[in-house]
């Protein structure tokens, strides 16, 4: 018997027993479509994220924070740490005339500029007489994109305060829509450190944002407001207290490769310091969305393990009926190997079907829900699909599923094959 013909009579016997083999390719279609989901979900949020990094630019940045920070904040942290008087506590610490010259020292730094702090009360317009909470983000570098919804980045080099508005705080200062905020004028309220007074600074609305991962909530400014604000909270302050600096931004060679990023970020732990990117930021979400994903592809594998064992009880059922069927094939001539194959054939083509009908039902869902999504709950997040699949994964994830079925088909195939066939033939 050809491959072909093989292929041809294992599919025919699977139809002798219908209600079984359906049920057999069902168990192996839940865990299919259980692992294909997962794995269309990652898909799609690492597609998003990428795309989120793309937009957002930022090649040759990044952020620059003091380690004793970090660890007063309690981040980055393996463990319980001993409070040591003097090396830790929540004390931030401030960068130095020091600090910026070793970090300008690192190869491959071409500039180090450091952020103040820019505390804000609220945002305000004539438009109305609510006030809403803001936080502001200095603009670091103009090597950084903003997802704009509508509008411009800000300019981070010009004269003038300007700043982006997060999502849905145009309509909610009064304005027909994003695009009508668009130039106008809005204030921000900070209270000054000494006098405890409110004062409201005017800035320009140059954009209106995008929700994005790469920035959650902050409104971005750019150093002409930074230095409004700082002047206004820090006013009647000492000057040593106006030029504290706790973050630094720094800029490099954006043609480095990852070695040389990562020697880079070696070096500033030497120092003291941690250097993140905008991948690196963006990673830790990435890594906490894959970690999710995982429990639910061990529960997709754990139904596969039980639709295998499906597919032992199928094929021995099979066995145990076609008993005659094999008792004369072999007395026809009918080697162990062909009826080893056969068997087999049956296992890989359970296995096989289980798997494109959960492809098929993944694509139908796809199709289904990414519109549905974004619409509904992803509305805020555009260019977000719920479900991508990645070809290649799908061909490996059918090639794995039918491997399994073949193990597991071993056992029923080997004891067909072994079966004698006078005995076979004297079988009631």
């Amino acid at each position: 018997m050809k491959l072909v013909d093989i292929i041809k009579t294992a599919n025919g016997n699977l139809m002798r027993s219908k209600g079984r083999s359906i049920l057999t390719i069902l168990a192996v279609f839940v865990g299919t479509f259980t692992i294909i989901a997962t794995s269309g979900i990652r898909t799609g949020v690492n597609q998003y994220i990428d795309v989120q990094i793309a937009a957002a630019g930022g090649e040759g940045w990044m952020q620059i924070i003091p380690q004793a920070t970090m660890q007063g904040m309690g981040m980055g942290l393996d463990g319980p740490q001993e409070w040591i008087p003097e090396e830790t506590g929540t004390e931030m610490r401030m960068f130095t005339e020091e600090d910026f010259a070793n970090i300008l020292a690192i190869d491959g730094i071409q500039s180090v500029t450091g952020h103040r702090s820019t505390p804000a009360e609220y945002i305000a317009s004539d438009k109305t007489d609510k006030k809403f909470l803001i936080s502001l983000a200095v603009m670091p570098t103009d090597r950084i994109n903003i997802d704009i919804a509508t509008g411009r980045m800000i300019d981070v080099n010009s004269d003038v305060a300007e700043l982006v508005l997060p999502p849905g705080h145009a309509e909610a200062l009064g304005f027909e829509s994003d695009e009508a905020s668009v130039g106008q004028t809005v204030r921000i309220g900070v209270i000054n450190q000494v006098t405890r007074d409110i004062i409201e600074i005017e800035a320009v609305v140059a954009g209106v944002m995008n929700v994005s991962i790469i920035n959650l909530g902050d409104s971005w400014i750019n150093e002409a407001l930074a230095d409004k604000v700082v002047d206004a909270v820090m006013d009647g302050m000492p000057q040593a207290f106006r030029d504290r600096i706790f973050v630094v931004a720094a800029e490099f060679n954006p043609d480095l490769g990852d070695d040389e990023v990562q020697r880079i970020r070696d070096e500033l732990e030497e120092l003291g310091f941690i250097g993140m990117t905008i991948e690196d930021q963006a990673g830790m979400m990435q890594s906490f969305f894959d970690a999710i994903l995982v429990v639910f592809t061990i529960f997709g594998g754990i139904a596969l393990l039980a639709a295998s064992i499906g597919i032992v009880n199928t094929l021995y059922m099979a066995v145990q009926e076609r008993t005659r069927e094999i008792g004369l094939m072999k007395a026809m001539g009918l080697g162990k190997g062909k009826i080893f194959s056969m068997f087999s054939m049956e296992a890989i083509a359970l296995g096989f079907w289980g798997a494109a009908l959960g492809i098929g039902v993944a694509m139908i869902a796809r199709a289904i829900l990414n519109p549905l999504a974004s619409r509904t709950f992803l509305e805020d997040l555009p260019g977000f699909s719920l479900l991508e699949f990645n070809v290649s994964e799908l061909a490996v994830l059918v090639l794995v599923v039918m491997s399994i079925a073949f193990i597991a088909g071993t056992f029923p195939a080997r004891r067909a094959a072994k079966k004698d066939p006078i005995e076979a033939l004297r079988y009631e």
